[in-house]
Parts: C-alpha cells; sequence; structure tokens
C-alpha cells in the first residue's frame, strides 16, 4: 500500500481568507474542486483551514438563506486549522485521522510542515479498491493454480444435495 504523500493531489489550490465567498465558489468552479485551502495574508502565507462546497451549501445557504452574504469572507467559515498528517502515513492512519476528526479531507504537510498535498476519503477509496483488485486477481489465480496442479481424483460415488430455487424444499 502506498503512502499518503503518493495518492495525495499535490496541485493545491488556496484562496486568501478575505476572499468573498463568491470569489471562493467561482474558484472552486474554473479549477473543477471540492475544497480550497484558506490562507492567510502573512508572508509567508499561513495556512488557516480548509473549506469545502459542502461548507459554502451547508454553512451559508444552508444557515442564512435570507441574510445577505456580500460582506462574509471565506476565512470566516474555517472553524479549526486542518487536520494534517505526514506524508509518510499509511492509508490506514489516514483512514483513523478522519474519523477521529470527522473530516473528509487531509492536509497532508512533510517533514518541514510545508504543505505536500491533500488528501480525501475519495482518494482513500480509490486506493483500497485498487488493492482489492489485486487480492481478487491473487485469489482466481490460486484457484486457476489449483486446478491445473490438482487434478480431480476419482472416488467413490456420493449423493450430492442439489438446492433447487429458494422456499422450495432440496432433492437428493
Amino acid at each position: 500500500m502506498e503512502d499518503i504523500g503518493r495518492l495525495c493531489t499535490r496541485e493545491v489550490v488556496s484562496i486568501d481568507a478575505q476572499a468573498s465567498l463568491r470569489d471562493a465558489a467561482a474558484l472552486m468552479r474554473e479549477e473543477h474542486i471540492g475544497a480550497l485551502v484558506v490562507v492567510t495574508g502573512d508572508q509567508p502565507p499561513q495556512v488557516a483551514g480548509i473549506v469545502t462546497d459542502r461548507d459554502l451549501a451547508l454553512e451559508v445557504l444552508g444557515k442564512r438563506p435570507d441574510e445577505t452574504c456580500a460582506d462574509l469572507r471565506i476565512g470566516q467559515l474555517v472553524k479549526t486549522p486542518p487536520i494534517v498528517i505526514p506524508s509518510n502515513a499509511t492509508v490506514s492512519e489516514a483512514i483513523m485521522s478522519m474519523e477521529r476528526s470527522g473530516v473528509r479531507r487531509l492536509l497532508v504537510v512533510a517533514d518541514d510542515g510545508g504543505v505536500v498535498g491533500l488528501v480525501s476519503s475519495d482518494d482513500l477509496l480509490e486506493a483500497l479498491s485498487q488493492e482489492f483488485e489485486s487480492l481478487a486477481r491473487a485469489l482466481r489465480s490460486g484457484i486457476l493454480r489449483e486446478k491445473t496442479e490438482r487434478p480431480v481424483v476419482p472416488g467413490p460415488a456420493r449423493t450430492r444435495l442439489v438446492y433447487p430455487a429458494f422456499g422450495t424444499v432440496a432433492v437428493q
């Protein structure tokens, strides 16, 4: 299984915390992404958090349907610093971190704390599905090998139960 640094999306799109919600939504649309890393205006910029399309929908449209959102800044949607995971972490560690924190995305960082990328639950599902596919191929290969290496040995005739369609009685 690969480490998170190899699985993560390395093209992280960031936005200044003072940007408008409209600018954030437009950037997500232009980049075809569902999350932005929100950064401060400091030099160098500091990561304030991650804002997702879900945050925009639930926190803004869902909570403030009658309010004007023109004065809100994207940084105001950031509730906590992002949950980070080292780039050499395993998929299992990333899953446990997501479970503990109740998040769907983790910020992947290098040993020096620099941002490497973002890893989402979708990325982890894809990695796990590839592992399961490999396991299924290994099982099929084992069955094929067994069939060729272990020919059927004739033996005494045995009664074989045949089960009919569900709900009817089995016959011998």
